[in-house]
């Protein structure tokens, strides 16, 4: 081991040394995008430790805010999974009432998720008359939607049918905490906020190195990431999986917009108000966590991506282009979102492809080995602190998630083939229109929303 890590730096300092006779070689060594991500881990750090000075005191104001909360479940397919969802609602350590809707999309042709939602009636009903509820304060209604009409129909409809004040949307196949409503409710008691991100862990992580890699990336993209840019009121995605609004905002916007990526489509909507009102702020509750099923497979993990980055340049490039705009956005959010919605998540990796390609065509193969090895050492040094800031700052389950720190040096590399899959994504996206390919609503819907 001792062997190969003087191997390892005596090449690194070659090619320092090579770096600083060669200035040519130099003004490449560090491309600007690792300038870009190393700027917004700088961003992330100090709203982390700022969340962290500020959490305690947040969590110790006293709060006799106890509004109806209204729980939006997409059920479609799940089978008796959707059983854990709406148990773990159920079982809130929350004081006030909670309606909990579960809409059924297609319940004729998913007669046994229909069944499933069906059965967990009995749970909110006395057997007896003189017997307690077995859970009191809640409210449950199966909302059957007989035709198919995708995950932004089923929202919508339980939009409609909801009276919480707040609304919280989730999926069939996610479970979540006892203290998870309320902690993102409390975060309303400000008037200026809108809307409440909360966070997301794999549920399946076990499965294999697929889900592993996808545990490591929620808690540095979404535990990490979110909790510091809430900081500074640029989250950049409520997730579709689990978030939080005032139920009025909500209606006054149109609720949930048609297209795939509903989720980053409502979050850019809300955000345009942000310029002309500076006072709205979205918060991100971190430790109210869903706990949801990643791909387990490699091709499934790529069929999804292949969905989520290709809605990416389909959202900022093609239906919300017009949005680009400091007027709606703010001048903060303006700036966050060209830089790191566009540039990093977009551009980038084509920057990242072509900057490998050039490395390997005008240099000798031990020197561009050696300038690869050297920047995965530098993304390796960002995930590892990013995995101790989420570990010994954030993390609620210390003892079960110390593997982390084992898995880290893995990572980079699958980061790295992440990238290249997003720019498979942008392409597929910009070729075939990738964005009208997807699960989340049939065809014919998808063929009657607006083009743009």
């Amino acid at each position: 081991m001792i062997d190969f890590l003087t191997t390892v730096f005596g090449l690194l300092g070659q090619i320092w040394l090579s770096a600083l006779i060669d200035g040519q070689r130099t003004a490449f060594l560090l491309p600007a995008f690792i300038f870009i991500e190393l700027s917004l881990l700088l961003v992330i750090v100090f709203g982390i430790l700022h969340w962290y000075r500020h959490r305690q005191a947040f969590l110790s104001m006293p709060s006799t805010y106890h509004p109806r909360v209204s729980i939006i479940i997409t059920c479609y397919g799940e089978g008796r999974e959707i059983e854990k969802t709406i148990l773990s609602f159920a079982e809130q350590i929350y004081a006030g009432h909670i309606e909990i809707i579960a809409v059924v999309d297609g319940a004729k042709q998913n007669a046994d998720t229909f069944a499933a939602a069906m059965a967990c009636r009995a749970w909110f009903e006395r057997r007896h008359r003189n017997q307690p509820l077995r859970y009191p304060n809640r409210s449950y209604r199966v909302l059957p939607k007989w035709q198919r009409g995708g995950r932004v129909s089923t929202l919508n409809a339980g939009l409609h049918v909801a009276h919480g004040e707040i609304i919280i949307n989730a999926d069939g196949d996610t479970s979540f905490d006892n203290v998870t409503v309320a902690l993102m409710v409390r975060h309303f008691q400000d008037p200026n906020v809108p809307a409440v991100a909360g966070a997301l862990k794999v549920r399946n992580q076990t499965d294999g190195w697929v889900t592993r890699m996808q545990t490591l990336e929620y808690m540095m993209s979404i535990q990490c990431a979110k909790t510091g840019l809430a900081r500074w009121n640029m989250v950049n995605n409520i997730s579709g999986a689990f978030g939080a609004f005032r139920r009025d905002f909500l209606r006054k916007i149109g609720g949930w917009n048609t297209h795939t990526a509903e989720d980053l489509d409502l979050t850019m909507r809300i955000k345009a108000y942000f310029g002309r009102h500076p006072n709205l702020y979205i918060p991100f509750e971190p430790h109210a966590i869903g706990f949801t099923e990643a791909p387990a497979t490699f091709k499934e993990f790529r069929q999804q991506r292949l969905r989520w980055d290709g809605d990416l340049l389909f959202l900022y490039l093609r239906k919300h282009k017009q949005s680009f705009r400091v007027r709606l956005l703010g001048i903060k959010n303006f700036i966050f979102t060209v830089i790191y919605g566009v540039l990093q998540e977009i551009i980038l990796p084509f920057l990242i492809f072509l900057f490998t390609l050039w490395l390997f065509v005008i240099y000798p193969a031990g020197y561009a080995w050696g300038v690869l090895l050297f920047v995965y050492f530098l993304y390796l040094g960002q995930a590892v602190l990013m995995l101790a800031l989420y570990y010994f700052l954030i993390s609620e389950r210390r003892e079960q998630e110390l593997w982390i720190f084992l898995w880290s040096p893995i990572y980079p590399l699958f980061a790295f083939f992440r990238k290249m899959w997003s720019m498979v994504a942008a392409l597929y996206e910009i070729v075939g229109r990738g964005h009208e390919e997807t699960s989340m609503a049939p065809w014919w819907v998808i063929k009657r929303g607006t083009k743009f």
